[in-house]
């Protein structure tokens, strides 16, 4: 949410996998669930990824990425359900310059958040569609901070992604931003090993 190719971990994975047989793809999709859906359908269609990496909200338009792995940073599995509950401030003077201010949004190749009615209203299918997703199977592995301050809001539920994939997850010393130390110590070996084959990637059954 907000965050695109100038995200912090886009870019220590990118500096990270530079000159090795690892190749990191970072695009900036659209804040419309739909739209951004489709635009991701076509990078994966013309990239045929081996591994789809989702961070926070973007956990959701993975889930969506069907047939391939997934590792999520943060997932922020309850948030859509709070942005369809928010979109009714849209409606009200004053209402979208408040969750902008809620939400800033950092200069450079980042997500433009349009805060309204119609496209957060959307964010119900999207979430309907990734939970179907969740229960046809796949590899799921996620990492949640143990000071995520969204746990608070219920933006992040580790017990929801219980629910949903049982206990393929690890808790790490941090925020919701998944400090360097963590990308380099927890998140880039998982992807070697899925990569490499020596994670359990079958579906579940």
């Amino acid at each position: 949410m907000g965050g695109g190719g100038d995200s912090r971990i886009p870019r220590l994975l990118r500096e990270r996998f530079e000159g090795t047989d690892i190749r990191c793809i970072v695009r900036t999709y659209d804040f419309d669930p739909e739209t951004g859906h489709a635009q991701i359908a076509s990078w994966v269609e013309e990239l045929q990824p081996d591994l789809i990496i989702g961070e926070s909200l973007g956990s959701i338009q993975a889930l969506r990425v069907r047939g391939i792995p997934h590792l999520f940073v943060s997932p922020s599995l309850g948030a859509p359900d709070i942005l369809v509950r928010l979109a009714w401030i849209t409606r009200i003077p004053g209402g979208k310059a408040l969750l902008h201010h809620i939400w800033p949004v950092k200069e450079g190749d980042r997500q433009p958040l349009r805060f309204e009615y119609p496209v957060m209203k959307k964010y119900a299918a999207h979430w309907a569609d990734a939970r179907q997703a969740a229960k046809e199977g796949g590899y799921n592995y996620a990492f949640f901070g143990t000071r995520d301050h969204y746990m608070k809001s219920g933006a992040v539920k580790v017990s929801l992604w219980r629910e949903l994939f049982g206990d393929t997850y690890c808790m790490y010393e941090g925020t919701h931003f998944m400090e360097e130390e963590y990308v380099y110590s927890l998140l880039i070996p998982k992807i070697r090993e899925v990569l490499d084959g020596t994670a359990d990637v079958l579906p579940r059954e």
